[in-house]
């Protein structure tokens, strides 16, 4: 048997394995403490991790010590109460406290641990048991797209392809390195010409000798080509697959008289769950806030829960909205678009029908998820009908009801449960 002992340093004087331990022994607790987290944060406002508190009872390490062993038999003086073998009544109350309680003039206690988790601890507890749907993921794989790229240059091609630049300097290369012996004996052989007509005439045979030589080496140089197709360089494309790593988030919240502020809250929750899910799978990922009454708007975070602008209700005013800012700002083929709806179903019924064509025909074909969430405490309203026809024919549609703010992180998991049959339920 081999024994494997981890001893990389780690900053700051932690231990990861002494952490990593510590986080699966108390996992339930900080599971909760997480979740419990979520109504404080800013949709965006993932780049810090959280502070999670643990009762100290829950810490106590079980200790041992050394007993003296065998059967002893005591006698303790003071005792007129009690005989061999008679039951002792637990004192009431008393004992230590946790950190609760009024004041009092005794008494110990100790408050709870405190430790902070990392951003990726946060999300690794946070998103543990959830994935985007199996068909997401087989769209993903499906669309994928390529672009051309340059890699370098090569010596076969096109002639529309030919960088000349490259073709003369490759050329110029060549002839310097196939010129420059001739060339040395060519200055070699005049300066011994120059020398033999010094003493010698002309027709004398080793001054004709000498001027053959020259001639040769001139005829040498001559021959060597201003370019060859050796010489010929073209430029190289490839093409790559553009990897899908960039996605946005549509957040669509009716904000009509109907959506108090309790509403809005449950709606801000179920955008936090959605974002930091999604920061999960994509490098990049971007959000696009739309609210919406009878008119829609594009607005920033802040506006988006916290304007108090309101009136009746056209929902298909953002879904025209939506597909215009997809249109104009996020092609299809480069990015992954996702759609998230907040709203209490009520709207102008002559509209409801229109909106159920606007996502089927236009907004679907481009998305790869579209989530409605109906925040209602009554029955069902006519936006729900209509929308139940889109996800009997759209496997990339989901709808959920929410009543009050204990069901969001059930309808969140069910929506993307790693278990498929949930999420087609």
């Amino acid at each position: 048997m081999h024994h494997l002992i981890d001893r990389r340093l780690n900053g700051k004087n932690k231990s990861a394995v002494n952490r990593e331990r510590f986080l699966k022994r108390f996992k339930s607790q900080i599971r909760d403490a997480v979740a419990r987290s979520v109504k404080d944060r800013s949709i965006t406002d993932i780049e810090r991790g959280e502070k999670v508190s643990i009762p100290v009872r829950d810490i106590n390490e079980p200790t041992l010590g050394h007993a003296q062993g065998g059967v002893w038999e005591r006698v303790f003086p003071g005792n007129k109460e009690y005989l061999r073998g008679d039951g002792i009544d637990r004192p009431d109350g008393g004992g230590g406290g946790q950190g609760n309680g009024g004041s009092g003039n005794g008494g110990g206690g100790e408050d709870e641990f405190a430790f902070e988790l990392s951003r990726d601890e946060f999300l690794n507890f946070f998103f543990e048991d959830l994935e985007l749907p199996n068909l997401i993921k087989r769209q993903l794989r499906e669309t994928i797209t390529f672009k051309p790229q340059r890699a370098g240059y090569t010596s076969d091609g096109t002639p529309t392809n030919i960088h000349v630049l490259r073709s003369l300097r490759s050329a110029l290369g060549r002839r310097i390195a196939l010129t420059a012996e001739p060339l040395r004996e060519l200055n070699e052989a005049q300066e011994d010409l120059d020398q033999l007509l010094e003493t010698r005439d002309e027709h004398d045979p080793v001054v004709k000798a000498a001027m053959e030589r020259i001639h040769g080496l001139k005829a040498r140089l001559g021959s060597i080509p201003f370019i060859d197709p050796f010489d010929l360089k073209y430029s190289n494309r490839i093409r790559v697959p553009l990897p899908t790593t960039k996605a946005v988030m549509f957040c669509v919240m009716d904000v009509s008289g109907s959506m108090d502020e309790n509403k809005k809250d449950i709606a801000k929750r179920f955008f936090i769950l959605l974002y930091l899910f999604l920061t999960r799978v994509y490098e990049k990922i971007e959000v696009v806030f739309i609210r919406h009454h009878t008119q829609a708007f594009e607005v920033d975070e802040e506006e988006f829960f916290h304007a108090r602008d309101t009136g009746g209700t056209v929902v298909s005013s953002a879904l025209k909205l939506t597909r215009q800012i997809i249109e104009a700002r996020y092609p299809s083929s480069d990015w992954n678009i996702y759609v998230a709806q907040a709203s209490d179903g009520d709207n102008w019924d002559s509209d409801s029908p229109q909106c159920r064509e606007i996502i089927a025909n236009q907004l679907l074909p481009a998305l790869q998820y579209y989530a409605y969430v109906e925040i209602t405490e009554g029955e069902p309203q006519n936006l729900w009908y209509e929308y139940e026809m889109i996800a009997q024919t759209h496997a990339q549609f989901a709808m959920r009801r929410i009543k009050d703010p204990s069901e969001i992180w059930p309808v969140f998991r069910d929506l993307f449960s790693k278990h498929p049959e949930k999420a087609a339920a």
